[in-house]
C-alpha cells in the first residue's frame, strides 16, 4: 500500500480519471497540475487532495518554481505525467527535484521519434530506413537510394500529426528550405505499405508483465490524412502476429530504459516482404480508446494498475487475473456536439465515448468474429450519420 505517500500528476489534456482515483484509493496523498483552462473539466476531485493549474506547462523555469513552491509545504514522492505531451516535463522535474524514475537521457527513447529509432536499430530491430535532417548531404544520399514515397515526421509530435507524404526529392528540398531553423527537430522516413499494429504494456521492475496486441483496421496515418473513421480490435493472442509483437515488444522496452508504468507501443507488417518493423513507442496510456478496449478484453483498466505500480514498493506488484475475449473500438470526429448513440444497442457494447464532437464505441466479446462484425457495421453507420469532414489542419487528436 502507498499510505503516506505522495504523488503529483501532470496533465495538459483531460484524461487519467482512474489513475488519480486509484492512486487515491491505494492511499496515497494525490496532487494534479494542470492547465488554467482546464480547472473547471471534470477531475474527479473527490480523490484529489488538490488541483493547481498554471497558465502555461511549457515554461520549465516557471513551473519548476510553482512545484518548488508546493514542496514547501507538501512532501513529493514521485511524479507521474499522465499525457504524452507532459512526459518530458515530468522528467525533468524529476531531476531536478532529484526524485525516482524516468530521466531526460531516457525519456528521450519515449518523445524523439529520431532517438528511438536510433536506439531499435542498435538493438537490432528492423525499421524502416530514415535519415536525420542535419547535414544536407546525407539527406540527399538517402533521396538517391532510398525509394519513394517518403515521410517527413516532426520528431516530437504524437501519432501521425505533423507527418507529410512526398513522392518527389524536389517536395523534400522545397520543404526543408520551408522549415528553415526548425529543420533539425524533423526527420525523413520510407514509407512502408504495411498493416499497423499496437502493443499497450505494464512494466515492473525493468520488465513486462503485460501486454496486449492489437490491430488498426488502417494506418492511423490514412484516417487522419484521408478521412475515415478509426477502428482496432484485439488480436488472437495465439496468432503469429500476436506472439512475435510479445516478443518484440518485451526486448524493446526494457533496452529503452523503461523500469516501471504503461507504455503503448506501435509496429508495422509489411505488405511486400511481411517484415515487422519497429514503429514508435510511448510512455503513457494509448488514447482513442484504446485503454477502454484493453479493459473490455481483459477486465484490465491500464490506468488503474499505472497508478498502483508507480506507488508499489520493488517485487510487490501483482498482475490481476484477466479475462480472456476481444475487444474492439471506433472512434470518429462527429458533425454534432453531443452525437446520440441510442440507435446502437447491441449488448456487446462495453463503453460510450463522452467527448464533445466526437463518437466512439468499445465492444467486448468472447469470439473475435463478432467484434469484427459489429466495428464493420458501427464504422459503415458512422461514417453515414455521423462523421464531420474536416479539412486535415482542424482533425482532434484522439
Amino acid at each position: 500500500m502507498a499510505e503516506g505517500r505522495s504523488i503529483l500528476c501532470i496533465s495538459s489534456y483531460f484524461k487519467g480519471n482512474r489513475f488519480l482515483r486509484r492512486a487515491k484509493q491505494q492511499g496515497a496523498r494525490v496532487f494534479l497540475l494542470t492547465l488554467e483552462g482546464l480547472r473547471h473539466s471534470p477531475w474527479d476531485r473527490e480523490h484529489l487532495d488538490d488541483l493547481f493549474v498554471m497558465p502555461d506547462l511549457s515554461n520549465l523555469a516557471e513551473v519548476i518554481k510553482g512545484v518548488a513552491y508546493l514542496m514547501r509545504t507538501q512532501r513529493i514522492d514521485c511524479i507521474v505525467a499522465l499525457d504524452d505531451y507532459d512526459v518530458e516535463l515530468g522528467a525533468a522535474l524529476r531531476e531536478h527535484f532529484r526524485l525516482p524514475g524516468v530521466g531526460l537521457s531516457t525519456i528521450r527513447h519515449f518523445r524523439d521519434k529520431l532517438a528511438m529509432r536510433l536506439r531499435a536499430r542498435e538493438l537490432g530491430l528492423a525499421v524502416p530506413e530514415f535519415t536525420s535532417l542535419f547535414h544536407l548531404p546525407d539527406v540527399e544520399r538517402f533521396l538517391a537510394t532510398v525509394p519513394p514515397p517518403w515521410l517527413m515526421k516532426p520528431r516530437h509530435e504524437a501519432s501521425s500529426i505533423g507527418i507529410k507524404k512526398m513522392h518527389q526529392a524536389d517536395e523534400v528540398r522545397a520543404r526543408l528550405a520551408e522549415l528553415g531553423d526548425e529543420a533539425s527537430y524533423h526527420l525523413l522516413e520510407r514509407f512502408v505499405p504495411s498493416e499497423l499494429y499496437h502493443v499497450d504494456s505494464l512494466v515492473v521492475d525493468g520488465q513486462v508483465v503485460f501486454a496486449e496486441v492489437g490491430a488498426y483496421h488502417r494506418p492511423l496515418l490514412d484516417v487522419w490524412s484521408g478521412g475515415g473513421v478509426f477502428a482496432t480490435q484485439t488480436l488472437s493472442r495465439e496468432s503469429a502476429e500476436a506472439v512475435t509483437l510479445r516478443e518484440l515488444n518485451a526486448r524493446l522496452l526494457p533496452a529503452f530504459g523503461l523500469q516501471r508504468g504503461c507504455s503503448h507501443t506501435e509496429f508495422l507488417r509489411g505488405r511486400d516482404d511481411g517484415k515487422f518493423y519497429f514503429l514508435e513507442t510511448s510512455y503513457r496510456v494509448g488514447g482513442a480508446c484504446i485503454s477502454d478496449m484493453t479493459e473490455a478484453a481483459t477486465g484490465l483498466n491500464l490506468w488503474e494498475e499505472w497508478a498502483t505500480i508507480e506507488l508499489a514498493e520493488p517485487g510487490t506488484y501483482r498482475l490481476p487475473r484477466q479475462r480472456q475475449e476481444f475487444g474492439g473500438a471506433v472512434v470518429s470526429l462527429a458533425r454534432e456536439e453531443r452525437p446520440d448513440t441510442s440507435t446502437f444497442q447491441d449488448p456487446e457494447i462495453f463503453y460510450r465515448l463522452d467527448q464533445k464532437y466526437h463518437i466512439g464505441l468499445v465492444v467486448r466479446s468472447p469470439r473475435r468474429e463478432r467484434v469484427e462484425e459489429l466495428l464493420n457495421d458501427y464504422m459503415a453507420r458512422i461514417a453515414r450519420d455521423h462523421q464531420a469532414v474536416l479539412p486535415p489542419a482542424e482533425k482532434a487528436t484522439l
